[in-house]
Formats: structure tokens, C-alpha cells, sequence
């Protein structure tokens, strides 16, 4: 963890971008994170991922492009999670909770592409950390349009009609169709 807090050093606003290690470049979703990670970086934050392929690489490659800071906090696992070509600086963690840690300490916002249950697991981290006062009310985007659909559907009817989360919970979550409309909510809550 020591490692962590000392690694990365900039100046300026990060957000971090979750998603899919297993989205591959001819796929929408990879154009659409590479077009958040350029509007990001043009708009002067950092961007931090998982460091990893996939929806990661498109964001930091996004980052890059734009000559923007590109970072990751990597994940040692046995397939999946090589570190990107497209990263300015990297850390590599043998723990997840630690890997976790460093997104919420260095991002203002956070942006959920479609992925695994290693993003559903990033993103609820953050969500349950905001509901639960443990960290400010920093912005979310869920950004992948279909993708979500289900999972918001789950939350409203069946979680919220439970009573296991408030109405106000599912707002922790900004869906966003645009990385227009994804960089509206973040730039108006900066």
C-alpha cells in the first residue's frame, strides 16, 4: 500500500475509467472508452484504469492520443491482466482491496464501462463507500447505454422495491448514453 501513495505523482484532476479486460479493439464499446479517455485527458484530468486490455487499454490509448497523463493500478492474476502499452506509469498489486484503494484515492470521478464482475465489483465499492458516508459524493457515470439497462432495472424494481436500497441510492450511478453527455455530468460537479 506504502507503494501506492508514493508511486504516482501529478498534478490535477484523475478519473478512473472500469471496465471489461475482455473487449477487444473491433468492438463498440472499446471506440467508445478510447473517445472518454480522449475527452478526459482534453479536458485536463488524468486518466487511471485497472492497467490492464480491453476497455482499460481503449482508455488509457484515449488518454495518450489526447497527450494526457495515462496511469494504471494492475492486478497480478494469472490470465487476463497484463499491463496496456498505453500507460504513462503503472503499478502492479498482488491484492485487489489494495488495487481498490488507490482508484478512490487519487479520482474525482469515476466512469463505469460495460464489464465482468471485477467492474460490477470496482463500481459498487465506490457506490457503497458514497452511500455510506465514507467518501464524498463524487460523480459516476455508468456510460455503455444497453448494457446497464438490466442491472438499473434490478435496482429500481427489485432492489429499491425490497427496501434494501432507497430511491435515492440508484442516483449514486449517472447513466449516460454520450461521452458528451458522460463529461456534462462530471465537468458539472467538478
Amino acid at each position: 500500500m506504502s507503494r501506492g501513495f508514493e508511486s504516482f505523482d501529478f498534478e490535477g484532476p484523475c478519473v478512473t475509467v472500469f471496465g471489461s479486460a475482455r473487449i477487444d479493439e473491433s468492438h463498440e464499446y472499446y471506440a467508445l472508452a478510447r473517445e472518454m479517455g480522449r475527452a478526459l485527458a482534453e479536458a485536463g484530468y488524468a486518466v487511471m484504469t485497472g492497467g490492464g486490455p480491453g476497455l482499460m487499454e481503449a482508455a488509457n490509448r484515449g488518454a495518450r492520443e489526447a497527450g494526457g497523463i495515462s496511469l494504471g493500478c494492475n492486478i497480478q492474476l494469472p490470465r487476463e491482466q497484463k499491463p496496456n502499452r498505453y500507460l504513462d506509469k503503472f503499478i502492479e498489486f498482488e491484492h485487489f482491496f489494495v488495487r481498490k484503494v488507490m482508484f478512490v484515492k487519487y479520482s474525482s470521478a469515476f466512469v463505469v464501462m460495460p464489464g465482468g464482475y471485477g467492474t460490477l465489483d470496482e463500481a459498487f465499492e465506490v457506490a457503497t463507500l458514497i452511500q455510506t458516508g465514507k467518501l464524498e459524493r463524487f460523480p459516476i457515470v455508468g456510460l455503455g447505454g444497453d448494457f446497464w439497462l438490466q442491472l438499473r432495472k434490478f435496482a429500481r424494481e427489485t432492489m429499491i422495491g425490497a427496501g434494501v436500497i432507497s430511491p435515492e441510492d440508484i442516483k449514486l450511478v449517472h447513466p449516460a448514453e454520450s461521452v458528451e453527455e458522460a463529461m456534462s455530468f462530471i465537468e458539472s460537479r467538478r
